[in-house]
């Protein structure tokens, strides 16, 4: 009892100081009025305390009061740029570069401010080159920014300490973290060395996913083996053994058939709902992004141009809506040329594509001049949506600066 009372005073003593130089604590307490009263304050706060400090050691961590004030993942001003070097053609040019070498110098990611909220599924979309890959290898710590700043569940994630690194996983759809010639189960028992997971957890953790995955039979083959969705079902196995809070995801469906595409979305879906993890998806299908996240974060040439809702973007950047018209028997299909532009014609439907401020006026019409049975009116399909962005988001970019995404340099 002793023990536990002077742990108590010392987590007191040093729960006052902390709390005097945190005004945002102040200021929440005054809010619930409760700082003004010194008795009460003093109680409230070394509860508070207590029962943080409680939960984050039986965390196997040191208290992070401000875990509570900050979102799980923020980025501000983040920033990458490479040096390429400019290798020129033919033998007297490769000499001439061992002297003197020209650099291309490439903005990968300018500038980006972000925020995820626990247990968020985030969409992470761009055209090749955007900055998707650069800034989940920022996050994950695989390299260093050039300038700004970024946190992950309170950690830097380019100092790469091994409190980060047991609590995070990155996905790559390109490249292999299993062992090529190994039975993926060997690969996983290194894992969990690597992680120091105990080995009830470990076999316990292993069979969940693999039968979540459907790959039990599949865990003595060797990986080389393997066709390409049974290997990518293996690499979510392998990263999700430690069970990591937050997981990145880059293009985990990339050539996969629709069959091996709609187990792993089902998968992740059911993982996330279940676990509450935070994941970050970047992906070029349409399908994925539509099945799994709500949010949608557009980059393009290193800086966000979208954050919000799937439904906002289309909103947003879709000026046009598709109209499927059902004719009657003896109505004639004609004339449709001045309400928009006519995408299909197959007798007795088709299907116009009309501008969103017009829609109404124009059914108006149609349906005054014609014998309609049926309409249709519904948006555009995401991956055209999607392609216009780009190409909107890329063309404003191009004029505006053409020479500020690379420059050659000496």
């Amino acid at each position: 009892m002793r023990i536990m009372a002077d742990s108590y005073a010392r987590r007191s003593r040093s729960s006052d100081s902390y709390f005097r130089r945190n005004k945002d604590f102040q200021t929440s307490l005054n809010g619930a009025g409760l700082y003004q009263n010194p008795v009460i304050s003093s109680n409230v706060v070394h509860v508070l305390v207590s029962l943080l400090g409680i939960l984050s050691l039986c965390a196997g961590q040191l208290p992070t009061y401000n875990r509570l004030l900050m979102s799980l993942i923020e980025i501000k001003n983040l920033a990458k740029t490479y040096r390429v070097y400019q290798k020129k053609e033919g033998l007297g040019a490769s000499l001439r570069g061992l002297f003197h070498r020209e650099y291309r110098e490439v903005q990968a990611v300018r500038g980006i401010n972000l925020r995820v909220e626990q247990g968020e599924f985030v969409a992470f979309l761009g055209p090749n080159g955007a900055g998707k890959t650069t800034t989940l290898k920022l996050l994950s710590g695989v390299i260093n920014p050039t300038e700004g700043s970024a946190t992950v569940m309170g950690h830097i994630p380019w100092k790469r300490e091994n409190p980060y690194r047991r609590r995070f996983a990155l996905v790559m759809g390109q490249k292999n973290q299993l062992w090529w010639d190994l039975p993926a189960q060997e690969s996983f028992r290194l894992h969990q060395q690597i992680y120091c997971v105990e080995p009830a957890r470990f076999q316990r953790t292993l069979d969940e996913l693999s039968e979540l995955l459907d790959v039990g039979n599949l865990m003595k083959q060797p990986v080389r083996e393997l066709s390409l969705g049974e290997r990518m079902k293996m690499e979510l196995i392998a990263a999700l053994l430690h069970s990591p809070e937050v997981l990145f995801l880059d293009e985990p469906t990339i050539g996969l058939d629709v069959v091996a595409q709609h187990k792993i979305q089902q998968f992740l879906k059911f993982y996330q709902e279940k676990r509450k993890i935070t994941i970050l998806l970047t992906s070029h299908y349409m399908k994925d992004v539509a099945a799994l996240c709500k949010r949608v974060v557009v980059i393009n040439q290193g800086q966000i141009q979208y954050d919000g809702s799937l439904t906002g973007i289309v909103d947003q950047f879709s000026g046009h809506k598709i109209v499927t018209l059902q004719f009657g028997k003896d109505d004639s299909i004609s004339g449709l040329e001045r309400f928009g532009e006519v995408l299909e014609i197959q007798p007795p439907k088709a299907k116009i594509r009309i501008e969103r401020t017009r829609v109404a006026k124009n059914l108006a019409t149609i349906l005054s001049d014609h014998s309609i049975e049926d309409v249709v009116v519904e948006d555009p399909p995401l991956e055209q949506v999607i392609a216009e962005v780009f190409a909107q988001v890329g063309g404003h970019e191009d004029q505006d600066n053409p020479d500020e995404h690379s420059r050659v340099m000496d």
